[in-house]
């Protein structure tokens, strides 16, 4: 497992940071990508490019997954790729919240083994590698994990629609929101929150990084048919993502539909 993959995620978050704090409340220029995919910012570019640069430069023979880079096969036949959001949460990063954050991750043979999600604006860096725990800023994290009726998880309000769950039963529990999957993932892993759900399918690059961070820290992490979330797929997208602690994972998940409408 390539443990020096870590180091070199974390200084390149950092100087993804150092990039995307110059637009920040800057007025940056946004366009709408085709097929309503959302928008993008001259921030998400050249945030894009730095790492796109130099993260393979560091390691040629890395295939490569962003958001902001048109898709090729050629990762498909390599043995570790990196999977990279520019920034997660872009229309946060346009409306002036500090919710955006910048997503790394390396992935072997589907399984993302190193991982570092940070937040600028918070100056808060989620790290792990596989086998080796979680840290927020150098500090151990660790999952909560209370009964469902005690819980509060991160997701839209869709996702508390009844159809979503048998008989119509929604769990007691309560329910909040923020703009990035990465940064979800790393507040359930961090404590804040219980758990995080989205019943949409999700795109690699918004969860690889924060999956791992999240697993590391103690959490069961899944797609919303509670099977395991595999990386570097060739439609690069994963339908939907449960994590919680043990306990409320199960709980959670047995509570499904096992068949649900999309989100």
């Amino acid at each position: 497992m390539p443990v020096t993959d870590l180091p070199l995620l974390v200084d390149a978050a950092r100087a993804a940071g150092d990039i995307a704090k110059r637009y920040f409340k800057n007025a940056p220029d946004v366009t709408d990508k085709p097929d309503g995919a959302g928008p993008v910012t001259e921030a998400d570019l050249a945030v894009n490019a730095m790492l796109e640069h130099e993260l393979q430069q560091a390691r040629r023979d890395y295939g490569w997954l962003s958001e902001e880079t048109e898709d090729s096969t050629a990762r498909l036949g390599t043995k570790r790729q990196f999977v990279i959001d520019p920034i997660d949460g872009t229309r946060a990063f346009i409306e002036g919240s500090k919710d955006w954050a910048h997503s790394l991750a390396v992935v072997e043979e589907g399984v993302v083994v190193a991982a570092a999600v940070y937040m600028p604006m918070r100056d808060l860096m989620f790290a792990a590698a596989l086998g080796a725990g979680a840290t927020c800023n150098g500090t151990p994290i660790r999952v909560t994990d209370p009964d469902v009726a005690d819980a509060t998880v991160l997701g839209a309000k869709i996702n508390m629609q009844p159809q979503f769950w048998r008989h119509g039963q929604v769990p007691p529990m309560k329910r909040t929101f923020r703009s990035s999957l990465a940064y979800r993932l790393c507040l359930v892993a961090q404590g804040q929150f219980d758990g995080m759900m989205t019943f949409r399918p999700s795109w690699e690059w918004d969860i690889a990084g924060g999956a791992l961070i999240a697993s590391e820290a103690g959490a069961v992490i899944t797609d919303q048919h509670d099977h395991d979330l595999r990386f570097n797929n060739r439609h690069p997208q994963v339908p939907g993502v449960l994590v919680a602690g043990p306990q409320l994972h199960a709980d959670l998940a047995a509570r499904l539909e096992p068949q649900p409408p999309k989100a």
